[in-house]
């Protein structure tokens, strides 16, 4: 038989039990008296009304949100998955209870449909390779409409593009020719400066005679050295002379 003295101490622990709350650091509780929101209260020792009040805990930490592949068109007709990642964190725990019904959830349907709206904006080169500007766009459209849920968004980010194997074929092929272009201009820009170079040499030859000769008597010396045989170097001015003759 159970004695006042047990039934009495028993309604105090679960008094205790229902009353005294403790939340951590990165907690706060929204306390609903009788339904109607008081305030919201923490970190540290909370005191309810047992039976009156009821609490509801917010993580007020950062939070990383994966969002689910996303079949896009792009603006040029070009079919790719595209994912991200949302980093967001509740700044007002208050609407992110009242003003919307399970924020987290509400949060990646908001990030699923935005993600499909922005890329389907753009052209495939601007997803490759403007990626910063894509994330800003999420994260300013995002950040718009969660603010009445008292959510701030940070920072959105995309993860990975997957192309369609078509498409990774031809942009293969794009930078392929791209590379062959590039050797085939910088290729022609060595001709053009070798050829600018051995005109200028030519005008110093034709202002100065003397500096045929000595070029003529280096090439005999790089030409015994290298054979290892006796060249018998002949007078520049023969040559002169049968090219003047070949020239008449």
């Amino acid at each position: 038989m159970i004695t006042p003295l047990v039934a009495v101490l028993v309604l105090v622990l679960f008094f205790l039990y229902s009353a005294i709350k403790v939340l951590n650091e990165y907690e706060r509780g929204v306390i609903f008296r009788l339904g109607r929101v008081i305030k919201a209260k923490g970190p540290g020792l909370i005191i309810l009304i047992p039976v009156i009040d009821r609490m509801i805990k917010v993580s007020m930490r950062l939070v990383a949100s994966d969002v689910d592949p996303q079949d896009v068109i792009t603006r040029d007709n070009v079919s790719v998955k595209v994912n991200a990642v949302i980093y967001f964190r509740v700044v007002n725990p208050v609407k992110a209870i009242v003003e919307v019904e399970h924020y987290a959830y509400a949060m990646s349907q908001l990030a699923q449909t935005t993600l499909r709206s922005v890329c389907g904006q753009a052209e495939l080169d601007e997803l490759l390779s403007e990626r910063d500007k894509i994330n800003s766009q999420l994260q300013e459209i995002l950040d718009t409409h969660t603010d009445p849920w008292g959510i701030k968004v940070a920072t959105v980010e995309l993860k990975h593009i997957d192309l369609p194997t078509e498409m990774q074929r031809a942009m293969a092929k794009q930078a392929e020719a791209e590379r062959e272009r590039r050797a085939k201009v910088i290729n022609a820009e060595g001709e053009f400066q070798a050829a600018a170079k051995l005109a200028d040499a030519a005008e110093i030859i034709a202002q100065h005679p003397m500096a045929l000769q000595l070029r003529y008597l280096q090439t005999m010396r790089e030409m015994a050295n290298q054979s290892n045989a006796t060249i018998l170097p002949l007078p520049i001015d023969l040559f002169k002379t049968v090219l003047g003759s070949a020239n008449k």
